[in-house]
C-alpha cells in the first residue's frame, strides 16, 4: 500500500463531520474555526481571499481547492482582513436563493483522537492547490463537482461521498507539497531507506518491530537509523511503529465487526488487554466503546 495513502487511511476517526454549500454577495466574510479534523473547500464561483493568522492573504478563483489538513482556524472574505474579525460559519444556514457573487463548497470529517501525524503536521496550516493542479486529475475533478452538485441537495448521499473526498485531497495535497518541497518533514516519504521501513511497517504491522529490526530494513546502524527517522518523521521509531498499528486499529474498529481479539493480532498485540491498554493511552478512550461510537456516527 502507498505511505501516503495509509497515513490519510489511518487518521479518519469516522463519517463525514459536514457539508454545505455557502453562498455570499456584497461585502462578504467566512470564519472557519479550529476543529479536530481535516476538510476541504473549493471555489465554485466567484473571487475572494483566503485568510489565516499564520500565512499571508491567497487571492482564490473559480476551480482553486483550499485544503486544511488538520484543522487550524482559516477564513475566506470579499477582501484581506484578518481572521478574527470575520463572522464564524455556520454549516446549518439555509442556501441564499438567487445569484451570488461567490460560492463555496466545504466538506470534511473528524480525525482521531490524539496527536495528528506528523506528515499532515509538516503541511502549512492550508494548503492551496490552484484550478489546474485540481482539473489534471479527473478522478479528483469529478468527485469535487459530485459533491459540490449534491452537498446542499441530499445530506446522506453527500455523508457517503465526502470522507472519500477528503481523502484524496489529503493525499494530493500532500504529494503536491511535497514535489514542490513546501513540506521539510515530508522527504522522509523519499528517502530510501526511511522509505523502505515506512513500506515494511504498512505491510506488515503484526511484525514484532524492533530498533534492531527497523534498521536492519533501512541497512543502516542502530544508532544513526534512530536518529535519521526521528529526523525525517519528527518521532522516534518506535513510536510511530505504535502509532500506525493504533491508527490502523482504529480503522478496523470502524469499518469491520472483527472481536477486539482479533483486531490486536493483526496489528501486533499479543493480547486483548496490552492493546486495549495502548488504544485508551493513545485516543484516550477504550477500543469497545470507540466501535461504538463510531459506529453510531455512521449510521
Amino acid at each position: 500500500m502507498d505511505v501516503i495513502t495509509d497515513i490519510v487511511g489511518t487518521m479518519r476517526a469516522g463519517g463525514a463531520a459536514g457539508g454545505h454549500l455557502f453562498r455570499r454577495s456584497g461585502p462578504w466574510g467566512l470564519r472557519f474555526p479550529a476543529v479536530d479534523g481535516a476538510g476541504f473547500h473549493v471555489v465554485r464561483h466567484g473571487t475572494g481571499w483566503l485568510v489565516t493568522a499564520g500565512q499571508r492573504p491567497v487571492p482564490l478563483r473559480p476551480g482553486d481547492v483550499v485544503l486544511s489538513p488538520y484543522g487550524a482556524e482559516h477564513g475566506f472574505a470579499d477582501t484581506p482582513r484578518p481572521v478574527g474579525a470575520l463572522p464564524a460559519a455556520d454549516p446549518n444556514e439555509p442556501g441564499a436563493p438567487g445569484p451570488a457573487d461567490f460560492e463555496l463548497v466545504c466538506g470534511g470529517y473528524l480525525l482521531n483522537r490524539g496527536r495528528v501525524h506528523p506528515y499532515l503536521r509538516t503541511l502549512p496550516e492550508v494548503v492551496v492547490m490552484p484550478a489546474p493542479e485540481s482539473h489534471r486529475d479527473p478522478a479528483l475533478r469529478a468527485l469535487v463537482d459530485l459533491v459540490g452538485a449534491g452537498v446542499h441537495r441530499d445530506r446522506r448521499a453527500a455523508a457517503v461521498v465526502l470522507p472519500a473526498v477528503v481523502d484524496l485531497l489529503l493525499v494530493h495535497g500532500l504529494e503536491w507539497a511535497r514535489e514542490r518541497s513546501a513540506a521539510p518533514g515530508v522527504p522522509a516519504v523519499t528517502d530510501a531507506a526511511i522509505a523502505a521501513v515506512l513500506r515494511a511497517v504498512h505491510d506488515g504491522l503484526a511484525t514484532p518491530w524492533t530498533v534492531g529490526r527497523l534498521s536492519a530494513v533501512a541497512g543502516m546502524p542502530r544508532a544513526a537509523f534512530a536518529r535519521r527517522f526521528a529526523e525525517l518523521v519528527g518521532e522516534p521509531p518506535m513510536t510511530w511503529v505504535i502509532h500506525q498499528r493504533l491508527g490502523h486499529a482504529a480503522g478496523l474498529l470502524r469499518t469491520t465487526g472483527e472481536p477486539l481479539a482479533v483486531v490486536a493480532r493483526q496489528v501486533g498485540y499479543a493480547g486483548e488487554f496490552a492493546f486495549a491498554a495502548a488504544f485508551r493511552r493513545r485516543f484516550g478512550i477504550a477500543p469497545g466503546r470507540y466501535r461504538q461510537n463510531a459506529t453510531g456516527r455512521a449510521g
